[in-house]
């Protein structure tokens, strides 16, 4: 489908890139960039020749500011507290979207990733960043709380509490050196590498076994919440049991 605020071409086969695309205000998500990032990854769910996504901020300026504050402040003039609660629950959806969907996500970050731009980073599997990237929890800046679009859950298992809770708690940013030391990213490169070294990437996980692309990603999704080795053990037993099954055993 045609969109307006998000782009998305194939890079190659197996190989899609994802665009935000409104570099004026900071790829700043309002109301319609939401719905088409809805509809989106919801279309990539039942895409089996798209094994890889690579999510990137079109523009200079940087990934994206979080959510477009001046369009939000009109809408919130308007909303009750369940309203807000709705807004918000969807809002946390779409995180748990890019998790559910089969294609490993690479986020390539360039300057700031805030608010839910941070979300998205936090909701990717591997993410890819040059030396002016920053990362902010940038919710409690704005009055609410700083665990807010899933950023409680992902950013203390990325980095360890004690960290995590300062940069909830403080709102201050994260740089490109502190996400290297956290372990946070998993490559740090200069911006005009960024998009080469995410396609190198890419290109070697689509060189993989897809079954076992999908099964690692559910696998490690799923030992997140997982409350001790026997049951993370059974998960990878099953998961090599139908890989085995379907590529190395001949039909009978």
């Amino acid at each position: 489908m045609q969109y307006e605020t998000i782009q998305y071409e194939t890079a190659e086969a197996g190989i899609g890139v994802l665009t935000l695309n409104r570099p004026r205000k900071y790829n700043a998500v309002n109301q319609a960039m939401m719905k088409e990032l809805e509809q989106f990854w919801a279309e990539r769910e039942n895409d089996p020749d798209t094994r890889i996504v690579l999510l990137k901020g079109n523009g200079e300026k940087g990934f994206c500011a979080g959510l477009d504050m001046e369009e939000g402040l009109e809408l919130q003039k308007t909303m009750n507290s369940l309203q807000f609660y709705q807004s918000q629950a969807r809002m946390g959806r779409l995180m748990l979207k890019m998790r559910q969907v089969p294609q490993i996500i690479v986020c390539i970050v360039h300057g700031a990733a805030a608010g839910i731009g941070l979300s998205f980073a936090l909701a990717s599997d591997l993410r890819v960043i040059s030396p002016d990237a920053r990362f902010s929890a940038a919710y409690i800046n704005i009055g609410l709380g700083g665990a807010d679009m899933a950023c409680s859950y992902f950013l203390p298992r990325a980095i360890g509490t004690g960290r995590a809770y300062e940069f909830m708690l403080t709102g201050n940013y994260m740089s490109a050196a502190e996400a290297v030391n956290l372990g946070f990213v998993s490559r740090l490169v200069e911006r005009d590498r960024l998009m080469d070294t995410a396609l190198e990437l890419a290109r070697t996980m689509n060189g993989k076994n897809p079954a076992g692309l999908r099964l690692t990603k559910e696998a490690i999704n799923v030992n997140l919440d997982i409350g001790g080795l026997e049951q993370a053990l059974s998960v990878e037993n099953r998961n090599q049991a139908l890989l085995y099954g379907e590529f190395f055993k001949s039909p009978a």
